[in-house]
């Protein structure tokens, strides 16, 4: 028999279940409009509290900062060499703007890319990304919405591509992999179901991968950090840097990036911070 102990809480609007098992803590926080199934999220969380956890073969791993609107705070940039900008929520013009902008503000040797989480129909997304390949994009996540539309789109414009919300299962990858859809795969902890199912889609895609979170707590980042140290090449820098966008964190001892480098190591929460929201302190044995 193994066990967990099961923490609620509830941060802003959102639900967080955090399990607390014998190798480790997990994090079940599906986002709201987000695709990422319950008993997905559940599985990865269970994953790090009762199964061992991959091997890191780095002690660090790059980040990327993080643009979601148009007010640009140049000391939220300062130190990282890579830049993500939401795109897809408003006018095209004003997508291309914010790009521009944030060129102008980093300066040429910082990457930047750019997120539509599948917002544009295939002639928008080559009409916008065309347009901003003069911003040198390093990459663009999920411009349109399924496999079959990244591989058709990846013929027609010169900016790489990143598949993420239409990857969920090694089935997604290898598709993926077959109808050359993509240059990298962003890789997920709770959506594809914990770090080891993750490290076997970024195997089976055959293109490099990166980490991204869900706007977890630093229980969740941690395990996107470990599955992103476990990975045997990492060219690209992660989307963990998102901690600071929570309303409260679940430790004192955060998660945050120095110089846009995280460094790999295990989060175990402050438990009178958790108590502070509510917890559910019955064990929940299971067979091993």
């Amino acid at each position: 028999m193994t066990w967990t102990r099961v923490y609620r809480l509830r941060i802003g609007d959102r639900d967080f279940r955090l399990l607390e098992g014998p190798c480790g803590w997990g994090e079940c926080s599906p986002l709201p409009g987000y695709a990422c199934s319950a008993s997905s999220a559940l599985s990865a969380a269970t994953e790090a509290a009762v199964r061992t956890w991959p091997t890191p073969v780095r002690d660090v791993v790059p980040v990327n900062a993080l643009v979601t609107g148009s007010d640009l705070d140049p000391t939220a940039l300062a130190g990282f060499e890579c830049i993500k900008v939401k795109v897809g929520r408003r006018d095209i013009r004003s997508d291309i703007s914010l790009v521009s902008a944030v060129r102008d503000m980093v300066g040429p040797s910082v990457a930047i890319r750019v997120d539509a989480n599948g917002a544009w129909d295939e002639t928008t997304a080559e009409l916008v990304l065309t347009s901003m390949a003069r911003y040198g994009i390093e990459l663009a996540e999920q411009p349109v919405g399924d496999i079959e539309a990244m591989a058709r789109l990846r013929r027609r414009v010169s900016v790489p591509l990143a598949a993420d919300e239409c990857v969920r299962s090694v089935d997604d990858a290898r598709r993926l992999r077959s109808l050359r859809a993509a240059d990298a795969v962003v890789l997920k902890v709770q959506p594809l179901g914990g770090m080891w199912a993750a490290l076997n889609v970024a195997e089976t895609a055959g293109v490099p991968a990166l980490v991204s979170s869900m706007m977890e707590t630093s229980v969740g980042i941690a395990t996107g950090l470990y599955l992103a140290a476990a990975l045997p090449e990492l060219p690209l820098a992660c989307g963990l840097a998102t901690v600071g966008m929570l309303e409260r964190d679940v430790t004192r001892l955060p998660l945050v990036p120095e110089g846009g480098v995280l460094a790999v190591r295990r989060v175990v929460p402050d438990l009178d911070l958790l108590a502070v929201v509510s917890a559910d302190d019955r064990l929940h044995e299971t067979e091993s």
